[in-house]
């Protein structure tokens, strides 16, 4: 999800320009003031109060780049994110030269980023209703067509084209499943121990034996 487009009126007689990439860096401050604010305390306990003193701005200036105040901030905060996220990501894919390569990088970088990511760990844990609404039930739906359009190109190289979709939904439970409910054989924080599992469960489903 893209930050949006903003709109920077015309400044008065003998004020000074505002430049769209600083009000971008002030958006992004108080994004990151937000997001910081969460892992410490949660959304429910998060006051605009508390962002505008990390990011040391006023309460003006947070109604001025979000005119929704809290909702539009933290609508900004989960967006920033997401996109984040599938940037990160993509970084590893692309380094990918074989399927179990592609599904290891996939797999373990996003379960690293995901058991890593303090304010999603800290929801998790003590508000997850927030956060488990979106990976149940239709819900979850959002996020599988997600991750399959982000998938597909990649897995589109190694696998048939009715394959892609199904490879991107079986990897996209699994991350969920471990994240959510971790098991003492399977870190997906440790690459070693996602290689196992994709050589041993995700790969067998994907590749024809040549027994």
């Amino acid at each position: 999800m893209s930050a949006e487009t903003l709109t920077v009126p015309t400044p008065l007689a003998g004020h000074a320009p505002v430049e769209v990439h600083a009000v971008d860096q002030q958006r992004a401050r108080l994004v990151g003031a937000a997001l910081r604010c969460v892992a410490r305390w949660g959304v429910a306990k998060t006051s605009l109060d508390d962002v505008v003193r990390e990011a040391g701005v006023s309460r003006a200036t947070l109604y001025r780049l979000f005119p929704g105040g809290r909702d539009a901030l933290f609508d900004a905060v989960v967006g920033a994110e997401i996109e984040r996220f599938f940037r990160e990501v993509s970084g590893r894919l692309e380094t990918a030269t074989t399927l179990e390569d592609l599904l290891v990088a996939g797999i373990h970088e996003s379960g690293r980023r995901v058991l890593g990511h303090p304010a999603l760990q800290y929801l998790l844990a003590h508000e997850p209703e927030i956060v488990l609404p979106k990976l149940a039930f239709h819900g979850f739906d959002g996020v599988l067509r997600a991750v399959g359009d982000f998938a597909a190109p990649y897995l589109g190289l190694w696998l048939a084209p009715d394959d892609v979709m199904r490879a991107a939904d079986w990897v996209t439970r699994l991350v969920v499943s471990y994240v959510c409910t971790p098991a003492a054989d399977v870190d997906l924080a440790d690459e070693a121990s996602v290689r196992r599992l994709v050589r041993a469960f995700v790969l067998p489903g994907l590749v024809p034996s040549t027994n």
